[in-house]
């Protein structure tokens, strides 16, 4: 499934879970493959576009609030949360929906204020602790 995110040229202008950032996104093509292409100042990763439907799926299972747990690539993510998930090996891709080394992190903080654009996901706004559950 295809959703609207925006392009290089028109990026869609998301805020952080805690409301205190903005970011963009994008979907774009690399290597033959769909990727999202997050921008955060002058930072850039890149993340698997299928995470999308993959993160809904495994929320809709999930069934409740699931914290967002968002670390740096070099710090381990708290078990149980969706930046864990989105490193794990039981996952769908087998391991990391973040595609560039070094940047594969932070799927917590970037890819949930998403997925609440699209309406797949409803997402708390605190200052800290944030969570997600499925539409």
């Amino acid at each position: 499934m295809q959703y609207v995110i925006g392009t290089k040229e028109n990026p869609l202008v998301l805020k952080t879970p805690p409301l205190s950032s903005e970011f963009t996104m994008h979907r774009d093509e690399k290597d033959g493959k769909e990727i999202l292409v997050c921008t955060v100042g002058k930072t850039v990763l890149h993340y698997d576009y299928r995470c999308l439907l993959d993160l809904h799926a495994m929320l809709k299972v999930h069934g409740d609030w699931m914290e967002l747990g968002s670390a740096d690539e070099q710090k381990t993510a708290k078990e149980g949360t969706v930046e864990a998930w989105a490193r794990s090996e039981k996952n769908p891709v087998g391991g990391w929906y973040g595609l560039k080394k070094g940047f594969r992190g932070r799927f917590g903080m970037y890819i949930p204020p998403l997925m609440e654009s699209l309406g797949l996901a409803e997402v708390t706004h605190d200052s800290k602790g944030n969570k997600m559950k499925a539409q």
